[in-house]
């Protein structure tokens, strides 16, 4: 569990359940992925956070509020895809209710997994990636110190060809920009 001024970070419950798939069928959270999630789709989600917290310690953790307890999404890390020929290394995310935008959660949220990544799991960088078109997200990957990787901008493979969301950009950090800082 991680803990900032405002935040938990935590492994998932299933009371996490309910709350979440409200989040994931909002279609203003999802506009920047190819469709709302089905509770069905929504729970799959849960079970492989849940699961990769089992097996590895980390994952997009659940995040709530500290002052009332409320689950507003989630912000962590996991390994990352191999959609850009990183293998092995750790990705860094976050999505949450529209009803905590703009309150700088998230990089807040998002500094307290850095600190893990590099600090507890040793990683020499951390990756994130987003819909070209995702501005608010690239905003928060660089208020959190990352910087754009323009030679991995990629066309995100499970998403159809010519679908507006389907040009990804990359951003990197690297630890010792962190850890000097």
């Amino acid at each position: 569990m991680l803990t900032t001024d405002r935040l938990i970070l935590r492994p998932w419950v299933d009371a996490d359940r309910e709350p979440f798939a409200a989040i994931n069928a909002c279609a203003d959270v999802m506009r920047y992925f190819p469709s709302v999630q089905t509770r069905a789709q929504s729970d799959a989600t849960v079970d492989r956070q849940m699961k990769a917290q089992a097996d590895r310690g980390y994952c997009f953790w659940a995040a709530e509020k500290r002052e009332d307890g409320q689950f507003i999404g989630f912000i962590g890390i996991q390994d990352a895809p191999d959609y850009y020929s990183m293998k092995g290394g750790i990705e860094i995310g976050w999505r949450l209710a529209a009803s905590t935008w703009g309150q700088g959660l998230a990089p807040e949220g998002a500094r307290a997994c850095l600190a893990y990544a590099f600090s507890k799991l040793g990683a020499p960088e951390v990756v994130a990636f987003t819909a070209k078109v995702n501005k608010p997200s690239m905003r928060v990957m660089e208020k959190i110190g990352m910087t754009r990787d323009l030679a991995g901008d990629f066309d995100h493979p499970m998403i159809d060809e010519g679908h507006p969301i389907r040009p990804h950009v990359l951003y990197r950090i690297k630890a010792d920009a962190v850890l000097s800082c």
